[in-house]
């Protein structure tokens, strides 16, 4: 069977979509009917080309290596003198990445930064002093202090050792770190004063007069037993007095206990504080945790060390302490000071569970393991060191505290805390401070991730948003009085830039459609954005803080042959569901008169992964094969939908949380809405329908075919997960908490315990080299499947390949197998 027949060449319009409601003030009114990019946008020879053509879309061109349609800019920020632009592109057929420049005063291309000047630019997150005149940053381990006027760099230091955390001190020291070490550097005089040496092991012990009976006698009896201690002593005497007497004599190591680890420090910008976090120095990882790798350099079978399984339910926690570097003094911040500290909160859940054996369980309060949250700054100093914020979370995933510290007396200060009897979310957890008084923050607490705004003498936050969106990627002005964020306003899958001010007004300042993230130029003139539309991958653009003004395109790295290429469009459509008031987006791709068809069409229903992921936005998205997939298809007479099914992101807490303790039910209700709606709406035959995903995608279309075997008549499961108990800790404890604690969430939520309801093809493709989700559940499931006596199904495995494939030899023969399934079923 050939791969490429050729059927009819489409582009299918965007349609007009059901709009969110919008409560809150915004200037830009803009329509949002018509769900296509702006004409805001500025003209240029890199614009979108839907043209019918003659182009046939392949496998084969469409599973090859993507540098063929693009290499899109990566890792992007302004130069400091907010007028140049750099990022990074991949090298053509390698996995490299050079770093380019592009200045805007001109028309030139942008320009390849030669390997010797990389350390010049390497400042996006430099850090700057108190008048904004000089900027320190590290560069492959060393410390560099840039001039921002002269813009001459000096470098401060030149060694082996890794240095990082570069900062300013409010004194006009700068300081870092190296290890568990904590420096300052007079930029001055060049000395360099150790602050802080953290030490993970026991405080050596004073020389001790003998206390037991056996002790005293010795020392009694043999003179050199007690000639010893004597000369031990007096040492121990001599050091205290030279530390005590020689001010250039350091002492700055603090002491937290053999067997522990650093998990977190951070030093306050007046340098007379240390912020610590210790845990125990104990992999998560039990040594059973291994994967083989068959395929390797030297012939030889390696058990690779993998992570750990969520049934290993090893509890963390985390301990802090206050230094303070004046005093030399060392002081825990307790945990009990926090709202909530000891709560059961699953006490409900342990109490079903412990009926279902037919036992009783007794709540009772008990500490709970609390850590830092695991986010990259959970720390956040004010600007002049006077008082920390911290982001806390507790391992049930249950509760999130933002504290600060009360320093007299060494305690926490709760200023806010959010509780979700789900999990709260790993997303939505930006904070910083607002001066020194005050702090924003973002909580899901209304339902939606929105802004709040809490000056730390007022028991009450102001929130600052409010509607059915979600805000994210906040900055705030440096006047301190606004802030700029990402949020999908005008409709779920379309991500504009905001302003809102201390009076709660909102403002857009993009208005491009589609996908966009920002950053804010350094003098806070210009935004420089990321946008991609439903069929064009990402570019640069610039555009000056202001909504009525024009976006200029700046990076132009889509190739003719991808914009040649008669790609499909999907429409979003807000598909009713039967299950609840709120519509499930969906992406749609319609073939040519596909309702005047006498003959029912086909359909793929795809279903993407990762669980808490949306792909029915207007961006590109990143299931890029599939959107070609999708295009192949419909050139061959296909319909297929692709649903932002519940538990996706984008659409707020309580669709986000539906599969709390159940996954794989409220999806698949989604998954019958979605046939429903293209069997009544796009002339397809309910008996030629077929599934397919990846990742949590292959877990539904199990979870569809073994639950629901009426839904579909084929399908293919791809790095599938089987049992959630041997997926992460992190994920999986969220939704459905611990096997230990929830068995019942487990097995009601894993496809291994309804394999008996396979009626139809499966297709399992499975990598072999996954750390995210181990071979294992494959294998499981086909020893499952041989036992219960099921034919219909096929596994085809992928030796070389990790949980993303790489190698387009295995993307081609993963897809063909998929559309040789579809071929032969539907």
């Amino acid at each position: 069977m050939k791969l490429t027949l050729i059927a009819a060449v489409l582009s299918v319009s965007l349609v007009a979509c059901v709009s969110t409601d919008n409560p809150t003030k915004n200037t830009n009114n803009t329509s949002v009917e018509t769900l296509t990019p702006s004409a805001t946008l500025a003209p240029s020879d890199q614009t979108e080309s839907l043209v019918l053509n003659n182009n046939i879309i392949t496998l084969e061109q469409i599973m090859a290596d993507p540098d063929w349609f693009g290499r899109a800019p990566e890792s992007w920020y302004w130069g400091d003198d907010s007028n140049t632009v750099f990022y990074k592109q991949k090298q053509l057929g390698n996995p490299l990445r050079d770093l380019f420049v592009k200045h805007l005063a001109t028309d030139k291309a942008a320009q390849q930064v030669n390997l010797s000047q990389h350390h010049i630019v390497a400042d996006n997150n430099a850090k700057k002093n108190a008048n904004g005149s000089l900027e320190v940053y590290s560069f492959e381990g060393n410390v560099f202090v840039k001039n921002v006027v002269s813009q001459s760099v000096t470098q401060i230091t030149h060694t082996s050792a890794h240095e990082r955390n570069a900062m300013f001190l409010t004194n006009g020291n700068i300081a870092y770190r190296i290890g568990d070490i904590f420096y300052a550097h007079n930029l001055t005089s060049g000395q360099v004063v150790e602050l802080a040496n953290l030490q993970m092991t026991d405080k050596p012990k004073a020389v001790k007069a003998p206390s037991s009976y056996l002790a005293k006698e010795q020392h009694k009896l043999i003179s050199y037993i007690a000639l010893q201690h004597r000369n031990s002593k007096l040492t121990e005497q001599q050091q205290l007095q030279l530390a005590k007497q020689n001010h250039t004599i350091t002492e700055t190591k603090y002491y937290f206990g053999q067997g522990n680890r650093v998990s977190h420090a951070s030093l306050s910008p007046a340098g007379d504080k240390l912020l610590v976090s210790i845990t125990e120095a104990k992999s998560s990882r039990d040594d059973s945790d291994i994967m083989p790798n068959y395929v390797t350099n030297d012939g030889v079978i390696a058990a690779e060390k993998v992570r750990a399984r969520v049934a290993n339910n090893r509890q963390y926690q985390e301990t802090l302490f206050i230094i303070d570097l004046n005093k030399g003094e060392k002081s825990e911040l307790k945990f009990q000071s926090l709202p909530n500290y000891d709560t059961d909160v699953l006490a409900k859940v342990k109490q079903e569970n412990y009926a279902r054996a037919g036992k009783t369980y007794q709540s009772k309060k008990q500490a709970r393991n609390i850590h830092l949250m695991q986010m990259w700054f959970p720390v956040k100093w004010n600007e002049n060191g006077s008082q920390v914020a911290l982001m806390l979370e507790a391992w049930d995933n249950k509760t999130r505290w933002l504290t600060t510290v009360d320093f007299a007396k060494n305690t926490l200060t709760t200023q806010h805390q959010l509780h979700d009897d789900a999990w709260v979310n790993y997303s939505f957890n930006e904070f910083d401070w607002v001066g020194n008084d005050a702090l924003y923050y973002l909580s899901e607490e209304s339902g939606y991730a929105h802004l709040y705004h809490k000056p730390l003498n007022s028991n009450k936050a102001q929130q600052l948003t409010s509607g059915k969106f979600e805000v994210s990627n906040v900055t705030l002005t440096q006047d301190q009085q606004r802030f700029i964020f990402k949020a999908n306003i005008k409709h779920p899958g379309i991500y504009e830039i905001y302003q809102v001010d201390l009076a709660k007004t909102v403002t857009a300042l993009t208005d491009l459609g589609g996908m966009n993230d920002y950053a804010l130029s350094p003098d806070e003139s210009k935004l420089l954005i990321e946008h991609s539309s439903l069929t064009m991958p990402p570019e640069l653009y610039v555009q000056p803080l202001s909504a009525d003004k024009q976006a200029k395109q700046i990076t132009h790295t889509v190739t003719e042959q991808f914009k040649s290429m008669p790609w499909a469009a999907p429409s979003i459509v807000a598909i009713p569901s039967s299950n609840q008031k709120a519509p499930i987006y969906s992406r749609v791709y319609l073939p040519t008169n596909y309702g005047q068809a006498t003959e029912k069409n086909r359909a793929v229903m795809f279903t993407h992964g990762a669980g808490y992921l949306q792909n029915s936005h207007l961006g590109w998205s990143g299931y890029f094969r599939e959107f070609m997939f999708h295009s192949m298809l419909v050139q061959q007479g296909y319909v297929v939908i692709d649903m932002d099914y519940r538990a996706s992101a984008g659409y707020g807490r309580d669709w986000r949380t539906s599969i709390y303790r159940h996954m794989g039910k409220v999806e698949v209700e989604d998954m019958r809405d979605g046939v429903n709606w293209i069997v009544e709406n796009a002339n397809v035959d309910p008996k030629r329908i077929g599934t397919y995903g990846g990742s949590y995608g292959g877990f539904l279309t199990l979870m569809s075919m073994f639950t629901e075997p009426d839904l579909f008549e084929s399908g293919s499961a791809i790095r599938l997960v089987s049992d959630w108990a041997y997926y992460n800790h992190g994920y999986t404890s969220n939704i459905l908490n611990t096997p230990e604690d929830d068995a019942i969430a487990y097995e009601r939520s894993s496809p291994i315990y309804f394999a008996e309801g396979l009626a139809k093809p499966l297709l399992i493709n499975a990598p072999m080299v996954d750390d995210n989700v181990f071979f294992e559940d494959t294998v499981r499931l086909v020893q499952r499947l041989i036992e219960l006596e099921k034919q219909d199904f096929e596994t085809a495995i992928y030796p070389v390949e990790p949980h993303g494939f790489v190698q387009p030899s295995s993307w081609l023969n993963e897809y063909r197998r998929i559309y040789e399934l579809f071929e032969s079923t539907l």
